[in-house]
């Protein structure tokens, strides 16, 4: 991302964007200079990591009816490609009386109605040089330039982690520390007096009634306090896990850094505790190093059923899994028998919260939870999901703060 970071800022803001609105104005869109000025500006101060979000900055700057919004789209898809696959942004927002986004559906971009509108954008974006003045080499290079570092950033949170080479892991870490964990609210034993309190406080209520010769005029009331859940991350580092183990290690390393009640164990032929690898100074580099020499199986077998019993038996009845969410990142793969892992998840699940597996084998469209100790695993489980890559691991942030069992 350095490179395509750094070419951004010698682009000409101001030139792209008076011509990206002439472009919008020559297909209908009442673009002013004004508006043109303001999308400079917004270009300028942050540039934007995705198309998605570098079309909603262009939005929300030129469009001013609904009814531009099919012309702003054929021309935004034009200039710069489309925001993105799938489904109108409109309808993930929560409007379904928004006009589709023609740009985004291919086989609506040889209509007629589009031609005028990419002929005029294809003027947008010649070749410019750092004075402003067209050039005729290098087509195309300002528009890929000033979507570079988004790209970059794009395409490295969609990639598996299996396919990423040592370089772009450690480029990885810097994203994952933007992944934060918010996991659902408990309530405590203990209270605090609040004016609205679901308890009345009887002995500061009579301490009250002293002022009012001992007339209870005022009810003095407590409410439980609410504090995060605790958050325990089981990553397997055996044989079959490898290609994501690395890219595990470093997000049990973000989370644990981040603050709050989390703990990391790593299992493969035993249980190994390493939050305090990875809490202790030094930089992420030594965390993980620290945190692979803990753990004596790297890349050995799978014994799940046993690293959960040691699991329960030395802190998860002592209070590590009591109420907790517990994130099991494995493929399920068991060398024992299966059973014990179908027995070990029900013990876990009558002291967890929420238990989250994270298989990274099932980001394949041919993925079916065929092995023993997934197919144990899974009827214990609140949320099944692939965790393959950083968009991935968005969602089993998501599943660990949700309260409520999402969908396999």
């Amino acid at each position: 991302m350095g490179d395509a970071a750094a070419a951004a800022p010698a682009l000409d803001l101001p030139l792209l964007a008076a011509r990206f609105g002439r472009a919008l104005h020559a297909a209908g869109v009442p673009s002013t200079p004004e508006r043109a000025a303001r999308f400079a500006a917004a270009v300028g101060l942050e540039v934007p990591r995705t198309r998605e979000r570098l079309y909603w900055t262009a939005r929300v700057t030129f469009v001013s009816a609904r009814e531009q919004l099919p012309a702003f789209d054929r021309v935004f898809a034009a200039v710069f490609g489309p925001a993105g696959p799938g489904p109108d942004p409109a309808d993930r927002r929560g409007d379904p009386n928004a006009p589709p986004l023609e740009a985004l559906d291919p086989s609506r971009r040889s209509v007629p109605a589009a031609a005028p509108a990419a002929a005029a954008a294809g003027a947008v974006l010649p070749p410019v040089a750092r004075g402003g003045e067209p050039t005729d080499g290098d087509d195309g290079a300002e528009r890929e330039a000033i979507l570079a570092a988004a790209s970059a950033d794009e395409r490295l949170g969609e990639r598996d982690f299996a396919t990423l080479d040592p370089e772009e892991l450690v480029a990885l870490r810097q994203l994952m520390d933007e992944l934060s964990l918010h996991p659902p609210l408990r309530r405590t034993r203990r209270a605090r007096r609040r004016r609205r309190g679901e308890h009345v406080d009887v002995r500061a209520t009579l301490r009250r009634s002293l002022r009012t010769g001992g007339d209870p005029v005022a009810l003095a009331r407590r409410r439980r306090r609410l504090r995060p859940r605790r958050v325990v991350l089981l990553c397997d580092i055996s044989g079959s896990m490898e290609p994501y183990a690395r890219a595990f290690l470093q997000f049990l390393h973000g989370a644990v850094t981040a603050g709050g009640h989390v703990e990391a164990f790593t299992f493969a032929t035993r249980l190994t505790r390493v939050t305090p690898a990875l809490r202790a100074p030094g930089g992420a580099d030594a965390a993980l190093a620290r945190a692979a020499a803990a753990a004596p199986d790297w890349s050995g077998g799978t014994r799940i059923g046993e690293a959960l019993r040691t699991f329960i038996d030395r802190h998860g009845r002592r209070g590590l899994a009591r109420g907790a969410v517990v994130v099991v990142l494995s493929d399920g793969w068991e060398r024992q028998e299966p059973e014990a892992v179908g027995r070990e998840m029900a013990r876990l699940r009558r002291l967890a919260h929420r238990i989250v597996w994270v298989n990274p084998r099932k980001a394949s469209p041919a993925f079916a939870p065929l092995a023993g100790g997934m197919a144990a695993a899974l009827p214990h489980c609140d949320a099944f999901l692939s965790g393959h890559s950083l968009s991935a691991l968005r969602a089993v942030a998501e599943a660990i703060a949700s309260d409520r069992p999402a969908p396999t």
